[in-house]
């Protein structure tokens, strides 16, 4: 069966194909499989987010779709940005100005000690017949006072996780995704789909 992932970030495509390449006989990103759409993300959840992506390529392709969304929830900010996370500053939401969101957080965690924060990662694969498998996976930690690395991606350099003296950006790739939510919400869905 073809699965077909609804991004073109070759990050998260290498990711995905890693852990999930065995079980399908070929992983396509969209531009791949030569679909150009975009899904207008306006669930309140991750995991509403992520159907209506998987939902929408499945439909358009009539093949196996696998979407996700994610972000990180701090937990003084009731939550924030969560699913905002890419737009959190206002931006258009394309990791294009990472630097602009990570300024707005440190501004609005400024002074305050209770800085533990999580990153979400929601994760569905929508088959054709109309079934559906999903997983979650998370990331916990804190967030810094100040930038370290230039690794990884958005809040990357100012997130330190559980466990961990530095950032997710002064990590490599590889410890990234041993630990990272996406890591984990794959994990997840590869144990439903083997138990099927």
């Amino acid at each position: 069966m073809k699965l077909i992932i609804a991004s073109n970030n070759k990050h998260k495509i290498k990711e995905i194909k890693a852990i999930l390449g065995s079980r399908f006989e070929e992983i396509l990103s969209m531009r791949e499989a030569g679909i150009d759409h975009e899904t207008v993300e306006d669930g309140t959840t991750f995991m509403e987010n992520a159907e209506k992506k998987a939902r929408e390529l499945r439909d358009i392709s009539g093949a196996a779709c696998l979407a996700d969304d994610s972000g990180i929830c701090v937990d003084a900010l009731g939550g924030a940005p969560g699913i905002y996370s890419a737009r959190f500053a206002g931006n258009d939401g394309d990791h294009g100005d990472d630097e602009a969101n990570n300024d707005l957080l440190l501004e609005k965690l400024q002074g305050r000690s209770d800085r533990d924060a999580h990153y979400t990662c929601a994760m569905v694969i929508a088959y054709p017949d109309g079934s559906e498998v999903s997983a979650e996976g998370y990331m916990f930690g804190e967030i810094l006072t100040e930038r370290h690395g230039t690794g990884g991606f958005g809040y990357d350099p100012i997130f330190k996780p559980m466990g961990y003296s530095c950032s997710v950006g002064e990590i490599t790739d590889e410890e990234k995704n041993k630990i990272s939510h996406r890591s984990r919400a794959l994990a997840a869905l590869l144990e439903k789909i083997s138990n099927n």
